[in-house]
C-alpha cells in the first residue's frame, strides 16, 4: 500500500457538508480509505464506506449514482463511469478511483474479500416496484430520510417539491424511491411511498395533498394509493403520461394468513344415522351390564350370607292393621 494525492472526486466528498449530513443520516459507521499500486506501476485508490445496514448502504450508493454511468460486471449492484466505480455489497458501499487502473480480476477479488464482513440483509423492496420501461439508467434515488431524499430532488431537477417533505413521514418508517423516466410519450419522475401500514398511508396521503395545494401544486400532482404505496409523478410532460407510469408499477398487495386452515362439511346424513344408532347400542350394553352386576352381587350375597347382609329381619318393617292375631313374619315377603 502507498500513499498518493486524493482523485478530485474524494475531495469533492470532504468539502460537501451536506453529503456528510447524508452520511450521519444514513448512519454510517467508519469510513476508510486506501491506496494501491499493482506491480505494473498502476495505481489506484479505495473508500470504503460502512453502513448501520444494506438499507441504509443503498440509501448512500443510490445518491451517487448519475445518468450515462453503465452497470459493471464487478457485482450485481455496481455502475462505472470513465474514472471512477460505485458498488454496493451488503452494509458497505465501495468508491474505487483511477478504477480503470484495476483489473475486473482484482476488483472481484477485492470484493470477494468483503463478503465475511458484509450484512447479507436483503435489500428494500420498494426497488423492484419501478417499472424498466421508460426508465433513465442512473436516476435511482432512495432515500430513508429528509436529507436524502432533498439529495434525490436536487439530482432529478424536482427541488421545488421539497415541500413534501415534513409530511412524508420518515419519523414513522417511510421510505421513497425516486427516477426519471422518459418515452415517445412525455418525462417526468415518479416518487413510491412505502409505509408501514395501510393506515400510515392513507393518513399520509392526506397531508401530502394538503402539502400540494399549499404549494399551488396540487392540480398537477395527483396521488394514487395502493396498500401501503403512494405513487405520484413530479411534473409530468402530460396527465396521460403520468396515469400510465403510475398504473406501470410493479406492485401487488398480498394478505398472509399464518393459522393452519381446514374445510368445514356437513357429514353424510348415511353416517350421521349410523353414528345415532352405534351410540344407542353402547348405552344399552353398559346399562345391562349395569344391572346384570348389581343384580348378580346381591343374588350371591343373598344366597352365600342369607339374613347376613341385605334383608335383614331387624331392619325390615311391616305396618300391620291388626285384622287378625296372627303375627306377620317379614322373612315371607321375600
Amino acid at each position: 500500500m502507498i500513499k498518493w494525492p486524493r482523485t478530485p472526486e474524494m475531495a469533492a466528498l470532504d468539502t460537501h457538508p451536506e453529503y456528510t449530513k447524508l452520511l450521519v443520516e444514513s448512519g454510517v459507521i467508519q469510513v476508510e480509505e486506501r491506496d494501491y499500486r499493482q506491480s505494473g506501476g498502476s495505481e489506484f485508490g479505495v473508500r470504503l464506506f460502512q453502513l448501520r445496514d444494506p438499507s441504509s448502504a443503498y440509501e448512500v450508493y443510490t445518491n451517487r449514482l448519475h445518468p450515462g454511468m453503465v452497470p459493471s460486471f464487478i457485482a450485481n449492484n455496481s455502475a462505472v463511469d470513465g474514472n471512477n466505480l460505485w458498488l454496493l455489497t451488503g452494509n458497505l458501499v465501495l468508491d474505487v478511483a483511477s478504477q480503470q487502473s484495476a483489473s475486473e480480476a482484482d476488483l472481484k477479488q477485492l470484493v470477494k474479500s468483503l463478503d465475511g464482513h458484509v450484512d447479507h440483509t436483503p435489500l428494500p423492496p420498494i426497488r423492484s416496484y419501478l417499472p424498466e420501461y421508460g426508465l433513465v439508467s442512473g436516476t435511482q434515488r432512495y432515500a430513508l430520510g429528509p436529507q436524502g431524499f432533498q439529495f434525490a430532488l436536487e439530482a432529478l431537477e424536482r427541488k421545488e417539491f421539497g415541500v413534501l417533505t415534513n409530511e412524508l413521514g420518515f419519523n414513522v418508517g417511510a421510505e421513497t424511491m425516486l427516477a426519471k423516466y422518459q418515452g415517445g410519450h412525455g418525462s417526468g419522475v415518479l416518487l413510491l411511498i412505502e409505509y408501514p401500514t395501510p393506515q400510515l398511508a392513507e393518513q399520509h396521503w392526506k397531508h401530502l395533498e394538503s402539502a400540494l395545494a399549499a404549494a399551488g401544486k396540487q392540480s398537477a400532482v395527483v396521488i394514487e394509493r395502493t396498500g401501503s404505496l403512494l405513487k405520484l409523478v413530479l411534473s409530468p410532460t402530460s396527465d396521460d403520461f403520468a396515469k400510465a407510469l403510475r398504473a406501470s408499477v410493479i406492485y401487488e398487495t398480498q394478505v398472509t394468513w399464518n393459522e393452519p386452515s381446514q374445510t368445514l362439511t356437513d357429514p353424510p346424513w348415511t353416517s350421521t344415522i349410523a353414528k345415532i344408532f352405534v351410540s344407542t347400542g353402547v348405552f344399552m350394553v353398559i346399562a345391562l351390564a349395569l344391572g346384570v352386576a348389581f343384580g348378580g352381587v346381591r343374588v350371591i350375597t343373598k344366597r352365600l350370607f342369607p339374613g347376613k347382609v341385605f334383608d335383614r329381619p331387624e331392619d325390615i318393617e311391616v305396618l300391620q292393621m291388626g285384622l287378625s292375631g296372627k303375627k306377620i313374619d317379614p322373612t315371607d315377603m321375600y
